[in-house]
């Protein structure tokens, strides 16, 4: 894919692994659509860079994001891909102790919101020509082991491997590839507050490894050619217990 010429949306780029990955998509030339609900925080990643295009918008809103997609392509022509990165950590708990607030909350953002935003992507690459794009799901290794009190998590994201083996099926006929990038303790502004705290208490703290690793792996799935594609793709920290779990 010609870098010059592609363009990316982002959703949940205003911190985080989607900050991470779009402030490489800018460097790299690429066209990127910032989609968040914090219009400020993704000015700031846009920076006055006449190739980012800020998109304020609720993941879980659906006349929000097809506005929102709408927007974007009219500023760039065409959708080649999209990053569907927003999600949310609940509160730790086993099962009876989950909210079922907090469980309608996990399910309508990492479910419904990547759902809804797969759904405006998947129908304006189909609409557009030359048709097809690609779709990058964000998984997690939760979605095949999951971590003691995340049951919300866990479950949302093992719906997101359904949705990407679902996309990668019907997109076939259009030309519209789609994959998961499972990842594994980037150092987030979350989870370096769980590395201070563990130090804190004396503990040894879970190995990490570099948001910008995880940036630079979705670039990689995201500049194949249109006849290849990453079907799934596991980025973790090289020392961290997720082989040999159980």
């Amino acid at each position: 894919m010609d870098k010059a010429a592609a363009s990316i949306l982002i959703t949940g780029a205003s911190g985080g692994i989607g900050r991470a990955c779009a402030e490489l998509f800018l460097a790299e030339g690429w066209t990127v659509g910032l989609l968040a609900r914090r219009g400020d925080k993704l000015e700031e990643v846009a920076a006055g860079r006449a190739n980012a295009v800020v998109l304020e918008a609720d993941v879980t809103d659906p006349a929000a994001v097809d506005a929102a997609f709408d927007r974007f392509r009219g500023a760039t022509g065409r959708l080649d891909v999209l990053f569907n990165n927003a999600g949310l950590f609940t509160p730790a708990g086993t099962i009876d102790e989950v909210t079922l607030d907090d469980w309608r909350r996990a399910v309508d953002v990492n479910l419904t919101g990547m759902f809804l935003c797969a759904r405006a992507a998947f129908a304006r690459m189909r609409q557009q020509s030359p048709q097809g794009g690609r779709i990058i799901n964000n998984g997690s290794i939760s979605a095949h082991v999951p971590r003691e009190g995340a049951v919300t998590y866990t479950v949302t994201k093992h719906g997101i491997t359904g949705l990407t083996r679902q996309l990668s099926l019907d997109g076939r006929p259009f030309d519209i590839a789609c994959g998961q990038i499972d990842i594994g303790n980037a150092r987030t502004d979350l989870l370096s507050g769980i590395v201070h705290e563990a130090v804190a208490r004396g503990e040894t703290p879970p190995p990490t490894m570099a948001v910008e690793d995880v940036a630079r792996s979705v670039l990689h799935m995201a500049r194949l050619p249109a006849e290849a594609n990453v079907q799934f793709m596991t980025v973790i920290a090289t020392k961290m217990p997720y082989i040999g779990r159980g």
